[in-house]
């Protein structure tokens, strides 16, 4: 399909309404081996938790390859095989959502952008979400979809560079199957590079499971927010630069700035710098 033809996707929309239940919070606490208390309708809901609510439920005929729901609908019909979360950027300008509200989340293909990179063809399409709660607007998240070309004979990754080392707070964690299962399920995430040993290996190309790229952006936000506790996040962003494999420590990190921001990141198990983001306070 022309990049024409696919452009025309930019500015077509849909919407999702969700109630904002205890048990998914719940569940996110006890796979980030968290102590929260359990949550109670009115406890504010953390940012990025909305990741675990409006979620697309696909009929099983209805999916690709690849476990993901089939494209043509709202998601333009990339002609590329492989899918990758990008990076996101938020702004909480509103309300916090809170549990046991009713929420609306808009979307809205923003654009759809080909580029070319040291393994070939991609193309970036942006997703604008836009949720608010029974209070009003709450906040905005464009999140970028990457698709790549299918492995070429012989490709190799290339290596990342070395992530920071002067980290403020840092945490190491073991990203084995049982995590990424977790965040899948909590998720509905079908995408079979999570838990798809073989498919990921003789398919895509690559040498392991791969830890979600959305999760990787939550433990970021998790790490300085929870470093920062009378603090409230203003804004949030992170890019993905390489992927991180399962069955290895990954270590997430956060500096602290002089202009009040934190710097966060992913060091994967060789201490290479595998995502990075900044986020800013109210």
């Amino acid at each position: 399909m022309s990049l024409e033809n696919l452009r025309n996707w930019v500015g077509r929309s849909q919407s999702a309404e969700d109630l904002i239940a205890p048990w998914p919070a719940r569940a996110l606490i006890a796979t980030l081996d968290e102590t929260d208390p359990p949550p109670r309708n009115g406890d504010p809901l953390p940012p990025l938790w909305h990741w675990l609510y409006f979620l697309d439920a696909a009929p099983r005929s209805k999916l690709g390859n690849d476990g993901h729901a089939e494209r043509g609908d709202f998601l333009p019909p990339v002609p590329l095989p492989r899918r990758m979360w990008a990076g996101s950027r938020f702004r909480f300008d509103g309300t916090p959502l809170a549990i046991g509200d009713t929420a609306t989340r808009k979307s809205e293909i923003k654009s759809v952008e080909p580029k070319t990179g040291s393994t070939g063809n991609m193309v970036f399409v942006t997703v604008l979400h836009t949720i608010s709660g029974p209070r009003g607007h709450a906040f905005t998240e464009e999140h970028d979809i990457v698709y790549r070309e299918a492995p070429k004979a012989g490709e190799q990754a290339r290596i990342p560079k070395p992530a920071p080392s002067d980290a403020t707070w840092s945490k190491t964690i073991m990203a084995d199957p049982v995590l990424l299962f977790r965040f899948s399920a909590l998720t509905f995430n079908g995408h079979r590079i999570h838990y798809d040993h073989p498919y990921v290996t003789g398919v895509e190309g690559y040498p392991g499971l791969i830890v979600h790229g959305p999760l990787l952006g939550m433990l970021q936000l998790e790490l300085a927010r929870r470093s920062n506790s009378v603090k409230v996040p203003a804004s949030f962003e992170f890019r993905a630069l390489s992927p991180v494999f399962a069955d290895a420590p990954l270590t997430v990190g956060a500096r602290r700035e002089a202009d009040g921001s934190v710097t966060t990141w992913i060091a994967n198990d060789k201490g290479g710098l595998s995502q990075q983001g900044k986020v800013t306070f109210k």
